[in-house]
């Protein structure tokens, strides 16, 4: 159930670009039911109770009309206090709560009620200045077009209304009281309201998950759609690991990437032979899908000498890559000692943390091919791609390869996506900057995922 925004217009919205696309996605994998608030789009322009009660039980209504038991709810803005009060007063139906940019009680800053003001004497000069705001001072006819749309949406008249009822909506005190599982969802740069409020939202809901997201545009649709795309579907898709791990997902789906590569896997051939090789490649199949089974991945092939493996959930991939590295590292310590391989490099020390990710539990000597070490290299990416017998395609795909080929045995690389669909998880992230990847025209923005407590430079 995806709440309306101040300026809403279920039809005129699939005449704008942006946001029909941005509702094709959220419905590619669910079904998404939306609706115009009163006074607002299609909905009866005639009414003058707009407060929080009044609001609660249009969602009531709408609910009860289409016979929905269970949902998820996105409330944004002015509309997120009332989907907190909806699913504290009907816990039993809202399975996941979702609040973009909003906020427990309403705060009075002064250009609020300078645009208040604005409204009141020019509704054109307004609504262009909003537009702007929105999308930026450069944009022209975009503005314009949105300057339009909101014209056509609500009348100044009601905008006053919404406004001077939002500015008593307070349900501070039902926060602790939300049952459901909640994603607060806030970028970085937003005035208002400032990403203090979204701290301040998560900290008093029960195990609230906070994701704060790159951009200022307080539509979801503008900018860096892929990260609210990625954190959203992450979140509704959690506790599904065990459905999907047998196999790849059906449709489009959103997915976290993970490739595994051994690096020098050809020098390794030429030097032991096919036979010894293999073995050695074995081993590494083995502990790979060791880390797959444990942490709900699912193998989508292996090329010989790497894997390819998917994930609905960036946190399980990210647990899972730690894993996968814990586990060479045990193997390659566990080696009889070879003072050629040993010269000039101490052997990494795994981190408190990520030691109990390892699938691994025992640390006797191991008899490899040659005493050879298995050093890896991982790379993640987050996306939705293309599911077509038993294999993925697509960008997403490819990118994530593609960051693989950038890590260095025993690194763990990933895509920014990844890193914020897990902010406020317990992984440690070092930022490698813009890199240009092979058929990409713009460099990609990669962080280092930590997994030693002393990692090598």
């Amino acid at each position: 159930m995806y709440m309306p925004m101040q300026f809403s217009h279920i039809q005129m919205e699939w005449q704008w670009p942006e946001g029909r696309s941005w509702y094709e996605r959220l419905a590619q994998s669910r079904k998404l039911v939306r609706y115009d608030g009163r006074g607002t789009g299609l909905s009866g322009r005639d009414v003058s109770d707009y407060s929080l009660d009044a609001r609660v039980l249009d969602l009531e209504a709408i609910v009860d009309r289409l016979g929905l038991e269970r949902f998820a709810l996105l409330g944004a803005h002015d509309w997120g206090p009332v989907a907190i009060a909806y699913a504290v007063r009907c816990p039993q139906r809202v399975s996941h709560l979702v609040l973009w940019c909003t906020y427990a009680k309403t705060s009075d800053p002064p250009w609020i009620r300078a645009m208040d003001e604005l409204v009141k004497k020019d509704w054109e000069i307004a609504t262009e200045t909003l537009a702007h705001g929105i999308l930026g001072w450069s944009a022209g006819d975009e503005a314009r077009s949105l300057a339009a749309f909101m014209r056509e949406s609500v009348t100044p008249d009601a905008v006053m209304a919404l406004s001077t009822a939002a500015d008593q909506f307070d349900v501070t005190d039902l926060l602790a009281q939300v049952r459901a599982p909640t994603l607060v969802l806030h970028r970085r740069e937003i005035a208002f309201p400032e990403v203090g409020v979204a701290r301040e939202l998560a900290s008093r809901i029960p195990d609230a998950r906070l994701a704060l997201l790159e951009g200022q545009s307080p539509l979801p649709f503008v900018g860096d759609t892929e990260a609210v795309l990625a954190a959203i579907g992450e979140f509704l898709g959690e506790g599904e690991e065990a459905a999907v791990a047998a196999e790849p997902p059906e449709g489009n789906a959103f997915r976290t990437v993970l490739f595994t590569d051994v690096e020098g896997s050809t020098a390794l051939t030429q030097r032991l032979g096919d036979a010894k090789a293999r073995e050695l490649l074995r081993e590494h199949e083995r502990l790979v899908r060791e880390a797959l089974k444990a942490h709900g991945g699912s193998e989508v092939k292996t090329m010989g000498d790497g894997f390819m493996a998917s994930f609905s959930s960036a946190t399980k991939a990210l647990e899972c890559a730690i894993a996968i590295q814990l586990a060479f590292a045990e193997w390659n310590a566990s080696l009889p000692a070879r003072p050629e391989a040993l010269e000039g490099r101490a052997e990494p020390r795994p981190s408190a943390r990520g030691s109990r990710a390892s699938p691994r539990a025992d640390r006797g000597v191991h008899t490899s091919p040659a005493g050879q070490e298995i050093r890896v290299r991982i790379g993640l990416n987050a996306g939705e791609p293309i599911a077509e017998e038993e294999d993925l395609f697509g960008t997403a795909v490819i990118m994530a390869a593609r960051i693989a080929a950038k890590a260095k045995g025993g690194e763990i690389l990933a895509a920014n996506v990844v890193r914020e669909l897990t902010a406020g998880k317990d992984f440690v992230f070092a930022d490698r900057g813009d890199t240009p990847l092979h058929g990409f025209d713009d460099p990609v923005r990669l962080f280092e995922v930590r997994w030693r407590e002393d990692p090598q430079p």
